[in-house]
């Protein structure tokens, strides 16, 4: 699993923690907290403007950048996003091998080499997990095809969430789509495990027929993940957003209010 996002908490530890005492300002901070605030209780466009306020008082507030970020996703300002977290890592280096949101928000910005390389860095922070090898194809696809994608495909040994693993061997070309669902299905799970399960199996799915050109059984598959398991306490909530967002830009339509975290 992609490691889990910073909290409000961390993000405000972050920020004390890079200010000499000397300079710390209160208001940057109450400002960031607020906007930690107002995304947990699924208000993107008020942490954005809380966020962007903190910067301007403090254009260094580096934690501000990665807040806007996330939240700039959620509202598909995808560019914008991008940005955000460009500018977080330009601040905090030493977590560029960390920012597996960025490297979605380039996927959807259109920037899939620089994509592709965020997960490839990613891979040296956590080297066994399905999804980031699958983001990692879905960049290559766009611009090098399926079948370079498919060949260096990033190695992953024993993701052990039900159905991870055999996400990846359908993408590896080894498993059928079926395959993927009967896992999903195997062992007469808890209704609360079986949804999540069935969520990240209809999402990767919908993805892969996305990147095969496969229109119709991409739409039907993401918009499975977004609109069957927006209640699910299990998944992460920032994936759901990631379904969310692709759900409506295959619709056609404006990016709807999002869950509270």
């Amino acid at each position: 699993m992609f490691r889990a996002s910073l909290s409000i908490g961390c993000l405000l530890a972050m920020y004390c923690a890079s200010r000499p005492v000397d300079t710390f300002a209160e208001e940057p901070a109450v400002l960031l907290q607020q906007a930690g605030r107002a995304a947990a209780l699924g208000d993107s466009a008020k942490a954005v403007t809380l966020a962007t306020q903190a910067i301007e008082q403090d254009p260094l507030l580096s934690a501000a950048y990665y807040l806007r970020g996330r939240e700039h996703f959620r509202l598909g300002k995808f560019r914008e996003s991008v940005a955000d977290f460009d500018k977080y890592i330009q601040l905090r280096p030493e977590q560029h091998s960390r920012q597996w949101e960025r490297g979605i928000a380039c996927y959807y910005a259109g920037q899939f080499d620089k994509g592709a390389k965020q997960f490839e860095l990613y891979q040296t922070f956590h080297n066994n997990d399905v999804e980031n090898s699958v983001w990692r194809y879905l960049c290559l696809a766009r611009t090098e095809g399926v079948e370079m994608a498919r060949a260096t495909l990033l190695s992953i040994e024993n993701d052990r969430r039900v159905p991870m693993m055999q996400i990846y061997d359908l993408y590896r070309g080894k498993l059928e789509p079926a395959d993927v669902l009967a896992a999903a299905n195997a062992g007469n799970p808890p209704p609360d495990t079986l949804s999540s399960r069935l969520f990240y199996a209809h999402l990767y799915l919908g993805l892969y027929y996305e990147a095969a050109g496969n229109a119709e059984l991409a739409k039907k598959h993401i918009i499975e993940a977004a609109d069957n398991h927006k209640d699910d306490t299990q998944i992460n909530g920032y994936m759901w957003d990631v379904a969310r967002v692709h759900a409506e830009l295959l619709r056609g339509k404006q990016m709807p209010e999002r869950k509270s975290q």
